[in-house]
C-alpha cells in the first residue's frame, strides 16, 4: 500500500488524470433551456454558472466559518491529519482543518435559505417532473495543503431511497474550485450504467479499477458556480497540496413523491458486496 507524505493511503497514479475540462456553463438557473435539460439526462450533469450571487456566496462562507468557531461540532468531521488537535487549534487553523459538516441547514438560516433558492427549486422540478425537497445537506470543505481525496463514488450508494429515484445533487462553489485545489470530477454519461458495487477502501467508493480512466472530466467552477449531477453519476474530487482553500455547500433534493426505504438492507443488497460475486 502505498502512503502519502502524511501516512495515509495514497490514491493510485493517475486516478484522477482528466481528459476534459469543462469550462463552460449555462449563465445562471433562469436561463436552462429544454435542450440543456434533455443534456442533462444524457450527460449526467449540468454546469451553471453565477447561480448565485456575490451576496449568497458571502452568506456561505460567514455561515461556514461560524458554524465551525461557534457549534457544538457534532456534525462536523475533521482532517485525519488534523484528528483531536482540532479542539487545541487557533480559530484560523480549525477553518482550514474541517472536511465536512453535515447537516447545516438546521443550524443556520443562511444555509437554509441557499437551500431553498427560489430558481433552483423551479429548474429542479423540471428536470424531475414533479416538485422536489431536501433529502440532505453538507457543506463540502477542502483545506488547502492537506485535503484528502473523496474517491470516485455514486452518491445513490449512501442513500436509502429505491436506486431509480432521480435524487440530484446541487454542489456550490463558494470560492473558485480549480483541479489543482480539488474540484469535482466526473466521469460523463455513467449514471446510465446504473449501479455499481462499492467497497470500504480509503472510503465507500467504487473500487479503482472500476474507474473509467480516459474518460475523466474535470469542472472548475467560479465562486457562485453550480454543478448539478444525477445520483448515479461517477465523481469523486482530488487530493489537494494547493494553498488555496475550497468550501462548497452540496444539497441533494429527491422528487416528493418518493419515500425512504424503511431501512439500509435493499441499498446494501444493490451497492454492497456481499454475495455479489465481484472482486476489488
Amino acid at each position: 500500500m502505498k502512503q502519502d507524505e502524511f501516512g495515509l493511503e495514497a490514491p493510485p497514479a493517475g486516478l484522477y488524470e482528466f481528459s476534459a475540462e469543462i469550462g463552460a456553463g449555462i449563465d445562471g438557473f433562469a436561463k436552462v433551456t429544454d435542450a440543456d435539460i434533455e443534456a442533462f439526462h444524457t450527460l449526467g450533469f449540468m454546469v451553471i454558472h453565477n447561480a448565485i450571487d456575490r451576496a449568497a456566496i458571502e452568506a456561505g462562507r460567514a455561515a461556514i466559518h461560524d458554524l465551525i468557531l461557534s457549534h457544538d461540532n457534532d456534525n462536523i468531521m475533521v482532517e485525519s491529519v488534523v484528528g483531536e488537535r482540532f479542539f487545541e487549534l487557533p480559530d484560523e487553523e480549525r477553518l482550514d482543518s474541517v472536511r465536512k459538516m453535515m447537516p447545516v441547514v438546521p443550524f443556520d438560516t443562511r444555509m437554509q435559505a441557499a437551500s431553498e433558492n427560489a430558481a433552483l427549486l423551479d429548474l429542479l422540478g423540471r428536470i424531475m417532473g414533479e416538485r422536489a425537497d431536501l433529502s440532505q445537506d453538507q457543506a463540502m470543505l477542502k483545506p488547502p495543503r492537506i485535503g484528502r481525496e473523496k474517491p470516485w463514488h455514486q452518491d445513490m450508494a449512501y442513500f436509502d431511497y429505491p436506486t431509480e429515484t432521480t435524487i440530484v445533487g446541487a454542489w456550490i462553489a463558494l470560492d473558485e474550485a480549480s483541479a489543482e485545489n480539488g474540484c469535482m470530477m466526473v466521469i460523463p454519461g455513467s449514471h446510465r450504467d446504473g449501479p455499481m458495487p462499492h467497497w470500504t477502501r480509503r472510503d465507500w467508493q467504487i473500487c479503482d479499477t472500476d474507474v473509467r480512466l480516459g474518460e475523466i472530466a474535470a469542472v472548475p467552477l467560479p465562486p457562485g458556480g453550480c454543478l448539478l449531477f444525477h445520483c448515479l453519476l461517477h465523481h469523486g474530487t482530488p487530493p489537494t497540496r494547493s494553498n488555496r482553500r475550497r468550501w462548497a455547500l452540496q444539497f441533494h433534493y429527491c422528487p416528493a413523491s418518493v419515500n425512504r426505504l424503511p431501512n439500509s438492507d435493499q441499498r446494501l443488497s444493490v451497492f454492497g458486496t456481499d454475495g455479489l460475486e465481484v472482486t476489488c
